[in-house]
């Protein structure tokens, strides 16, 4: 039972078969062996159809072995981590992280579980959760890998608390140097705040702070260098005082020259 519960299942059924040939009709070691016989199959039933890329019914086999013997915390623990990739690969992500906790309450340093919920965090763009589990799982194996992933983990915690600069121009990642001007001219345009003299206070406030994002956006994107740097996740304040203190009245100047002009509220196209 002992070899059994620490899922060292083959050597079990030894010792299991041993018994019944010299007490054919002892009940508990009967109950155990059909017991870890049916555990062992719906979980090797589970396994093969993962392999054969019948994912759902790997799902349906592991929920099922799950069921068999709740007291088997081993092989429990690597049902519910089996069970998670499925999930996993199915797209279900806050399934398989419940999965993988379940695995690690059983199995506390159960490393390949650890590291399961850490990447689903990370597909969730829960960056915190996936910081704190691939720290955990350093601590239990310091290898190259594990480190690499937790620096990645940290990397992309930093650049998700940053502003998203092409998210306010409007543009993708692999935007080109004419596409970011396209999209500074549109966005600068819209919300100058000569544009909106007339509006609300609150209103006036809100289209400086975009006004000014928009700025610092260009400000760092249109220079290749400081793109590269903010797409590296280096902090703005180290990017030769470009970011927060960027003016952004300066900046708009900068690209559109006396192309416009602004003034009590009046917003004009000066022809040359």
């Amino acid at each position: 039972m002992c070899l059994y519960y620490q899922d060292h299942v083959d050597q079990a059924f030894q010792h299991f078969q041993r018994v019944l040939r010299l007490f054919p009709d002892h009940e508990k070691t009967k109950e155990i062996y059909k017991k870890a016989k049916n555990l062992k199959l719906k979980k090797e039933e589970g396994n093969e159809a993962f392999k054969a890329g019948r994912v759902q019914a790997a799902y349906t086999l592991y929920t099922e072995a799950l069921q068999i013997d709740p007291h088997n915390l081993s092989t429990n623990a690597k049902l519910y981590f089996n069970r998670a990739t499925v999930s996993s690969k199915l797209g279900r992500l806050n399934e398989a992280i419940a999965d993988c906790s379940a695995a690690l309450e059983l199995d506390s340093i159960y490393l390949k579980a650890l590291l399961r919920r850490a990447k689903c965090y990370m597909d969730l763009g829960e960056y915190e959760d996936a910081v704190r589990d691939y720290e955990s799982a350093c601590k239990m194996d310091k290898s190259r890998e594990n480190k690499r992933l937790l620096q990645e983990a940290k990397l992309t915690l930093k650049k998700s608390k940053r502003k998203d600069y092409y998210k306010i121009l409007g543009i993708d990642r692999n935007a080109s140097t004419d596409e970011i001007k396209k999209a500074y001219r549109k966005r600068a345009l819209v919300h100058h705040p000569d544009r909106h003299a007339n509006a609300s206070d609150g209103e006036k406030k809100e289209q400086e702070r975009k006004f000014k994002e928009v700025g610092e956006a260009y400000g760092i994107l249109s220079d290749p260098k400081k793109r590269a740097r903010y797409d590296n996740g280096q902090d703005l304040e180290d990017m030769d005082g470009m970011g927060a203190n960027v003016d952004p009245t300066t900046v708009f100047q900068a690209f559109f020259g006396d192309q416009y002009a602004f003034g009590n509220g009046g917003f004009t196209f000066q022809f040359g």
